[in-house]
């Protein structure tokens, strides 16, 4: 086993190094390691590359064609329709349909309305509903100088060839130091862990710095309970169980990696720390977490244990790996074609790992670890698999579930409805001898179930986000 100190943070080299391991090697860094050198280097190389439709201007998680799967657009506009038709009745899909909603999550959410999907599978939306003002105090306050220093350093670190934090001091690593600094004031035992912070970022393409922070705060203590904490016991365990399931999955796999004593938390620290947003083209991460957010920590361990039945699965793969540091460098660069969308979500949904499996196995890694190694020092929360678990733990009521508009625009059906309402009213009022006191709003709240015309130039209020990274209207 690697020696873990009991600091908050990977302090084993082989951890260390894993950890930042992807976005330095994809950066353009200086002799200080920070990417790309200088502001105007920066400034010169944005200026030259395009960015993608996730948003990366270069960088090994760039979209490519052969990555992804094609969806025709009137094949995605359904899909928006039945996914706005389950947010306005997420209460009974959840209590009566969730198969189906399963079934549609391994489809994968439609994107311009994945940043809310996300919010309410993982229960953000009912804890931001019912902690209303609390983001917004924890942002004002000053923060823990040790973590404060620690989370600035690593700022420029998350994903560097993404237009959201390729500047320093942009608006993405701004939100990116809210959401990470008010963690460590909401968990003060539990700090800042370095890899909360591509966590955190993945969030924030998606959604405004609020819902992110609500986001990361039920994938620490729901999904991956333990795994921030000081020590790292959690994601040993895990590591352990993984090892364990490999065993079945894929024997060959298994003896090899015993035969060379390869500790799972070698090679998986950063696959499950950072739930694989570091390791796998975007489009196959943004496919892994649609389903890890509604079923799981399951799907975590079914990718892990896809890609080391792919790598080290056939005797051909084991002929080049005769010895440890030859493994470790072939899952540091796993064959892209495991990697694929299409590829790795069939192999995730064929691969037969329950929750029940999981924990069984966790059971047998926490007996065993109090055999050798004696009680464990932190005391983690349950893990929640999957969205029905975490809202049968905490039911909401249909206020926390209810959607709220977010988009205000001056609508000509709106102000003429309005005016018409205000000409009956005044009539009325000057029949009963009173005076209109107050002028009628122009502005039209619009909900998202309610179709409505799409002015250019709309502003979103709160965000510096673009449309699809708000919780907004989705215009069939």
């Amino acid at each position: 086993m690697a020696k873990i100190e009991p600091a908050n943070g990977l302090k084993s080299a082989e951890s260390r190094k894993s950890l930042r391991g992807t976005t330095e090697s994809l950066a353009l860094t200086d002799g200080e390691g920070n990417p790309f050198g200088s502001d105007s280097e920066l400034n010169a190389y944005t200026s030259e590359r395009q960015t993608d439709k996730y948003g990366f201007i270069g960088g090994a998680q760039q979209y490519s064609e052969h990555s992804a799967e094609n969806i025709p657009p009137e094949v995605l506009r359904q899909r928006e329709a039945k996914w706005l038709d389950m947010l306005n009745n997420w209460d009974k899909w959840m209590a009566k349909r969730h198969k189906k909603m399963k079934l549609r999550c391994q489809k994968g959410i439609p994107p311009s309305l994945r940043g809310r999907v996300w919010l309410y599978l993982s229960g953000g939306k009912v804890k931001r509903e019912q902690h209303k003002g609390k983001f917004e105090e924890l942002d004002s306050q000053a923060g823990d100088p040790k973590w404060v220093d620690v989370i600035e350093r690593d700022l420029h670190r998350q994903f560097p060839f993404h237009e959201m934090f390729v500047a320093r001091g942009g608006h993405g690593q701004q939100d990116l130091y809210r959401v990470l600094k008010a963690y460590t004031l909401h968990r003060p035992e539990e700090g800042y862990c370095q890899a909360q912070a591509p966590i955190a970022a993945v969030l924030l393409m998606h959604m405004p710095a609020e819902d992110a922070f609500w986001g990361l705060v039920q994938i620490c203590e729901k999904y991956l309970p333990g795994y921030y904490s000081a020590g790292l016991e959690a994601i040993q365990l895990d590591g352990e169980i993984l090892f364990a399931l490999l065993k079945r999955v894929s024997p060959l796999a298994h003896r090899h990696l015993k035969k060379h004593k390869m500790d799972p938390i070698l090679y998986m620290t950063e696959w499950f720390m950072c739930a694989f947003s570091r390791t796998l083209p975007w489009v196959s991460v943004l496919r892994v977490w649609d389903m890890f957010l509604c079923e799981g920590v399951k799907i975590i361990f079914r990718v892990g244990l896809v890609l080391l039945k792919c790598m080290l699965g056939s005797q051909d793969k084991l002929k080049t790996c005769q010895g440890q540091y030859e493994t470790m460098e072939l899952l540091k660069t796993i064959d892209t074609r495991y990697m694929q969308e299409g590829f790795l979500v069939r192999e995730i949904l064929e691969l037969p790992v329950s929750e029940r499996d999981i924990e069984k196995e966790h059971l047998a890694s926490v007996r065993r670890w109090k055999e050798t190694r004696g009680e464990l020092h932190c005391k983690s929360l349950p893990r929640m698999h999957g969205a029905k678990a975490i809202m049968a733990a905490e039911p909401p009521s249909r206020q926390d579930l209810r959607q709220n508009p977010t988009i205000i625009v001056e609508s000509p059906l709106a102000t003429k409805s309005n005016g018409e309402d205000k000409e009956r009213k005044k009539t009325k009022e000057e029949k009963n001898g009173k005076k209109n006191s107050s002028p009628t709003p122009v502005a039209a709240y619009l909900e998202p179930s309610e179709p409505s015309p799409l002015l250019k130039d709309t502003a979103l209020l709160g965000s510096n986000q673009s449309l699809s990274s708000t919780e907004h209207d989705t215009y069939l």
